[in-house]
């Protein structure tokens, strides 16, 4: 077997990447911590819902960094990232018989279900009692020619959508719509985004279509014109106290898209009382519980969402242009991405464009 190279272009021809091999060619971190290794394994088995999808374009997300470190503690290796998927269906298990072959699909970090459980049933499959499972990355990711996942799990995307910005919008525009359709009750609530990041910059531009008075928090005052132009009608720099004290009891929502440390007590106090602080990211908590009980405050998890809310997502974000910033890279130069990263030095999301993928000889 030989890896062909394609060129890094926004698309790979349908022709190549539907090409049949009896080996998938992914990056994978052998043990915790290490850089990803070239890595090839059988293609894992079609169950009867399943679709092998041949991956074009996959995100680089901060999960896969902390599931490389194993910041979750479940992580098994040799572990194969990626789950901010767009390919194209190159085949379907005997029960699939909404997609066919060649459609262009994307996928998020969940790729399955046991369809089983009481939270299933109910159809709110993030929460599904076997998550663990669930992930787009068992037994392997997306940092790779080829995934398997469940069929229910892929989504059909538009055409007027990009597979680069499709990517993206596959976990973190799921993991930020979610919460903000959620609590989007009444028009011009006032809701302040801590943090303009990944998630973010993504946050903004749809808190403001979802007719949100939008603030910005952060702690990079440089960061207040792209805020502006993302979205936000207000910017306050997270240090400043004089602001925060100016905005107390102002909001009705905040959101937390970022995992850098954070002064809880005085952001706490811009809540109004009743008000809600809602954790999509994965920030540590250290604050008095004073004010979360005297003012009647709120906190509380997003995790993704359900298959209805990712397909009203991608509907939306199509409708009001909703693009995230992108940086595109080739595959190959994966542990150059994640350094990046690492480094912070990402605007705002890294692409990885497929340009390795397996030709039989």
């Amino acid at each position: 077997m030989t890896y062909a190279l394609i060129p890094t272009e926004p698309t790979v021809p349908v022709e190549v990447m539907r090409m049949s091999s009896s080996k998938v060619l992914g990056y994978a971190a052998k043990a915790v911590g290490q850089p990803l290794e070239p890595f090839t394994y059988k293609p894992p088995k079609l169950g009867k819902h399943d679709v092998r999808v041949s991956v074009t374009h996959c995100g680089l997300c901060h999960t896969d960094i902390q599931a490389i470190d194993d910041y979750y503690g479940i992580t098994e290796f040799p572990f194969v990232p990626g789950h901010e998927i767009v390919g194209y269906v190159s085949a379907m298990g005997r029960a699939v018989s909404d997609l066919k072959e060649g459609d262009r699909v994307g996928i998020g970090w969940q790729g399955r279900s046991c369809m089983d459980c009481d939270f299933c049933l109910q159809g709110e499959e993030q929460l599904c009692m076997d998550i663990v499972a669930s992930g787009t990355w068992v037994p392997y990711g997306g940092f790779a020619s080829s995934v398997l996942v469940d069929s229910r799990f892929a989504y059909p995307l538009p055409d007027a959508i990009p597979s680069e910005v499709a990517t993206v919008l596959m976990c973190a525009g799921i993991a930020v719509f979610s919460p903000l359709q959620s609590y989007a009750v009444r028009p011009r609530q006032k809701i302040g985004i801590i943090g303009v990041g990944g998630l973010g910059h993504l946050a903004l531009q749809f808190a403001h279509a979802l007719n949100y008075d939008v603030t910005a928090i952060s702690s990079s005052p440089e960061k207040k014109e792209e805020a502006l132009a993302f979205g936000a009608d207000h910017f306050i720099i997270s240090e400043d106290e004089t602001s925060l004290r100016q905005a107390m009891f102002s909001f009705d929502l905040l959101l937390c898209t970022t995992s850098a440390k954070i002064n809880w007590e005085a952001l706490l106090n811009i809540l109004k009382k009743n008000g809600r602080l809602v954790l999509v990211g994965f920030p540590d908590l250290a604050f008095n519980s004073t004010d979360l009980v005297a003012h009647q405050l709120s906190i509380t998890g997003s995790f993704l969402g359900n298959r209805t809310t990712m397909r009203e997502m991608l509907a939306f974000a199509q409708e009001h242009g909703i693009v995230p910033k992108v940086e595109l890279m080739p595959m190959t130069r994966v542990n150059e991405a994640i350094q990046k990263v690492r480094e912070n030095k990402a605007r705002y999301r890294i692409v990885l464009v497929n340009d390795t993928v397996e030709v039989e000889v």
